[in-house]
C-alpha cells in the first residue's frame, strides 16, 4: 500500500498556521508511511506598513489559538520589534533551507514559528531571518539562495495551487491526489482519523 501523502498551506504569519504545523508534524513522527509537504500560502503578499500598537493589541486575540490543545506556545507581543510586514521574506527563507535537505527545512519551519509568535521577533525582517539561519547551523552561502527568482515563483506557484484548489485561507491541507483542500487548523485527532480512513478506503 502506498503511503498516505499530505500536502498542507502554510503562511509563516498565521496562528492557526501554527497549531496546524505542530499538529502535522505529530502525526508525521508518530507515523512512519506517513508523507508530509509543505507549501507557501501569502495572506500578506505585498509589503505593507503596520501601526505597532495596533498589531500589538491584535496579537491579544492569539490567546484563542493559544488555548487550543495540540498547538503552539503564543505570547502577546513584546518589545518594538517589527511589526511584521508581509508574508514573503519568510516563506523565501524556508524554500531555500528546503533546498538543503528535509531536516533544514523542518528546523526552519518550526523555528520562525516560534520566533514570531513565542519570542517577538519579526520574521520579516531580513537581519532576524540571516540571525534564525545561523542559529540552525546552517551555510551562510545557502542562505544567499532566497534572493534566487526561481525560489520566489515557486512561493508563488504555491500560494497560487492552493487558491486553485479552493483555499481562501491557512492552513489549508489536502491529499496529495486529489484536488481539493480542508481548510482550517483541524485537531489533531481529526488528522488522525483522516489518514487512517484514507489506508482503510484504499485497502
Amino acid at each position: 500500500m502506498s503511503a498516505v501523502h499530505l500536502v498542507a498551506y502554510s503562511d509563516y504569519l498565521c496562528p492557526w498556521c501554527y497549531n496546524a504545523s505542530v499538529r502535522l508534524w505529530r502525526l508525521f513522527d508518530a507515523d512512519c508511511e506517513l508523507e508530509l509537504t509543505w507549501r507557501s500560502y501569502l495572506l500578506r503578499p505585498r509589503p505593507k506598513v503596520r501601526d505597532l500598537e495596533r498589531f500589538r493589541a491584535y496579537t491579544r486575540s492569539w490567546e484563542r489559538p493559544a488555548a487550543e490543545e495540540h498547538g503552539g506556545a503564543f505570547q502577546e507581543w513584546a518589545g518594538d520589534a517589527g511589526p511584521p510586514s508581509w508574508s514573503m521574506p519568510p516563506q523565501l527563507v524556508a524554500k531555500a533551507a528546503a533546498r538543503v535537505g528535509p531536516d533544514a527545512f523542518r528546523a526552519m519551519h518550526e523555528r520562525l514559528m516560534r520566533a514570531y509568535f513565542s519570542e517577538s521577533q519579526d520574521i520579516t525582517s531580513d537581519a532576524v531571518l540571516r540571525a534564525l539561519w545561523m542559529e540552525l547551523g546552517l551555510s551562510p552561502t545557502d542562505f544567499e539562495a532566497r534572493d534566487d527568482p526561481a525560489l520566489r515563483r515557486a512561493v508563488l506557484q504555491d500560494h497560487e495551487e492552493a487558491r486553485d484548489m479552493g483555499a481562501t485561507g491557512v492552513p489549508a491541507v489536502r491529499l496529495a491526489e486529489q484536488d481539493m483542500v480542508i481548510t482550517g487548523a483541524l485537531p489533531l485527532e481529526t488528522y488522525e482519523r483522516w489518514v487512517e480512513r484514507t489506508r482503510s478506503r484504499r485497502a
